[in-house]
């Protein structure tokens, strides 16, 4: 790996108190690039803009995707990140459809490590705090033919991070707008799923919504996604979620909090969610919560949906008594190092990296 650090630190200078989220950037970047058929080697650098073309392919061709992961510190210091190698898998998986090269797992790995051990004081300690890690690979080829390209870049950039969402929200369902469809790039995160979705979630806004739950394409009866979210219902006492398929993402934070509802004992059921299920369950008293969750949001508590031109109050529930907000604390509780991890899923970063590298 090629090391070039900063010669100026400007976390200094940064308001550790008075920061959004995504919108302030760690001293360095990870890059690496892929030209005649394979990669480079990796090189952590100074963060700062690049220079590419107006010709650039992803600019005009959408070859792009990226990853949403996070690292956490804890009251001694220690550095830790969540499950990274469901995420490294998960990129090569999107950077497959997407017919772009997948990166090797010691670019992706080595790389992410060093990147935290080397601006590990960037890294918050406190409720509700992490550093926002976004790993991406895009192509870099200068060309307007319609084709793959030939040239890519793996990148990782960090931001630090305080709670996405600090009230509940309110959705909107959709019956006419889909989020992917059979056959395309849902279970991908491809950049242009973001960027379909959000002329109907300002739609969603103006309706005085916060964020959309996204139904199938064919009969948009049976809920898939949240805005950026996996999405949770609960009934009585029985969690129900939609399964993962080519048009639903198979988001970590939804896989962890399956497993730590089933280690608590909790009835969680991974089925298709029907839309009619969801109204006849708000009718009659029984529908308790719905949330979403997702890497930057962890979970978000919906306080109110829609449907048409309706407008549903969900109940209002004491902290204890809420499923989302149970598997929430003991999730960050694991992220944090606040609590015992019998999955396995906590993955120390070791100090002084750059020795060995």
């Amino acid at each position: 790996m090629i090391i070039q650090k900063t010669s100026s630190s400007r976390l200094e200078s940064f308001d550790q108190e008075n920061y959004s989220f995504g919108d302030h950037f760690i001293d360095h970047m990870i890059i690496c690039e892929y030209d005649n058929g394979k990669w480079g080697e990796a090189k952590l650098m100074p963060y700062g803009p690049l220079s590419f073309s107006p010709a650039n392919m992803t600019f005009n061709y959408g070859q792009a995707c990226f990853e949403g992961m996070k690292a956490y510190k804890d009251k001694d210091g220690q550095v830790f990140l969540f499950r990274p190698r469901k995420n490294f898998e998960r990129i090569n998986k999107s950077a497959k459809r997407l017919a772009m090269p997948e990166v090797p797992e010691e670019v992706f790995m080595k790389g992410l490590k060093v990147l935290m051990d080397v601006d590990r004081a960037w890294i918050p300690y406190g409720e509700g705090r992490s550093l926002y890690i976004r790993p991406l690979i895009f192509a870099t080829e200068e060309g307007l033919k319609a084709r793959v390209a030939h040239k890519y870049m793996f990148a990782i950039v960090a931001s630090p991070a305080k709670s996405y969402y600090t009230a509940p929200v309110s959705v909107k369902i959709s019956d006419y707008y889909s989020r992917s469809a059979s056959g395309g790039v849902g279970f991908a995160k491809a950049a242009g799923n973001y960027a379909a979705a959000f002329y109907p979630t300002q739609m969603a806004i103006e309706e005085g919504y916060d964020q959309i739950i996204w139904t199938d394409d064919a009969t948009h009866e049976y809920f898939e996604e949240s805005g950026t979210m996996n999405v949770f219902v609960r009934i009585n006492d029985t969690i129900y979620t939609p399964p993962t398929s080519e048009k639903i993402l198979d988001g970590i934070t939804r896989d962890s909090f399956i497993q730590l509802a089933k280690h608590k004992g909790l009835d969680i059921r991974v089925e298709p969610v029907a839309v009619k299920t969801v109204l006849e369950a708000q009718k009659n008293g029984t529908l308790k919560e719905i949330w979403g969750v997702g890497t930057a949001v962890v979970t978000s508590v919906f306080k109110a949906f829609g449907y048409k031109d309706q407008r549903f109050e969900l109940p209002v529930l004491a902290d204890e008594d809420s499923y989302a907000l149970t598997l929430k604390k003991a999730l960050v509780d694991i992220q944090t190092n606040q609590a015992e991890d019998p999955f396995g899923w906590r993955e120390l970063v070791e100090r002084n990296i750059l020795e060995t590298v």
